[in-house]
């Protein structure tokens, strides 16, 4: 078989199995733009941290006005292409013709959400600082804050969750499952942009851990490794159900405990041990060890 016939092949691929995304508002959303666009973001949260920039104090407004610029110029546009695509899909889900969405509607959606995004940002980072603090005084070998923000992946798991959770809930499709995956692959830590979590949440080594999308987690949580927050069923027509835990404030779990389903709730202050596997509901302050 000759080159030519080989790419005649995989050219005929493209026709009969499709899976191409091309440039455009009318297709999917780009992942390597949207990472982009995530370095800038974390960069807005923890300035000079995450990437060398020269921060002086004269040109700090100039810096932060670069990320801003380029945050509303990438992520509005892969915001429009997700919000083009689902409705594009969803055919009769919207009078408009496609042509219109794709030079109004969708745009202005899009921009209304990445505004509202940055004007978000001093809350996020109210947030995390909490979240950084939160790991600094849980974990006896963590000697400074700033040495938390630069080295724990708990944290940037967590950095990227408040971000995609602001998305998720503003109705941006695909967008926070591509950041929630990206930051997944770098730390091991899987969170549904959709679980909602507290103030001062801790994540201590963090590899393996796993956090459903309707999880509820109060304020002043910590969890260990190789916890899994989960479902006991994952039968596609329970989607829009609540199907995760609710852990509530002031509880510790411990690596590889298994805590399942969406009436499960873990009482303020309990502590869950290792290894422990959790179905039903526990009492405020209890401590629940595994024993075999």
């Amino acid at each position: 078989m000759t080159i030519d016939s080989m790419i005649d092949n995989i050219m005929d691929s493209y026709e009969t199995i499709g899976g191409i995304n091309r440039n455009g508002a009318e297709n999917f959303p780009n992942r390597s733009n949207v990472v982009t666009v995530l370095s800038h973001l974390q960069s807005l949260i923890f300035p000079g941290f995450k990437y060398e920039e020269g921060i002086e104090t004269g040109n700090l407004r100039y810096i932060t006005g670069t990320h801003v610029n380029q945050i509303i110029s990438m992520l509005t546009l892969e915001i429009q292409k997700a919000l083009v695509y689902v409705v594009s899909s969803n055919k009769g889900s919207c009078e408009s013709t496609v042509t219109a969405i794709h030079n109004s509607h969708c745009y202005k959606l899009a921009q209304q959400t990445v505004f509202a995004l940055i004007e978000n940002i001093p809350a996020i980072r109210a947030m995390v600082q909490k979240d950084a603090q939160a790991a600094f005084m849980g974990d006896p070998a963590a000697r400074s804050v700033e040495e938390v923000i630069l080295s724990y992946p708990g944290l940037e798991a967590i950095v990227v969750h408040r971000i995609a959770h602001f998305l998720h809930n503003a109705g941006t499709p695909v967008i926070p499952r591509i950041m929630s995956e990206h930051v997944h692959g770098k730390t091991g830590i899987d969170i549904h942009p959709g679980a909602t979590i507290g103030e001062s949440f801790c994540i201590d080594h963090g590899t393996g851990i796993v956090i459903g999308e309707t999880t509820v987690i109060g304020n002043n949580v910590k969890i260990y490794q190789g916890v899994t927050l989960g479902a006991l069923s994952v039968k596609k027509h329970l989607q829009d159900k609540k199907r995760h835990p609710t852990i509530e404030d002031d509880v510790t779990i411990y690596a590889g405990a298994t805590i399942l389903g969406g009436d499960t709730v873990i009482g303020k202050g309990s502590v869950i041990g290792g290894n422990t596997w959790v179905t039903e509901s526990v009492a405020p302050g209890t401590i629940l060890v595994n024993k075999s």
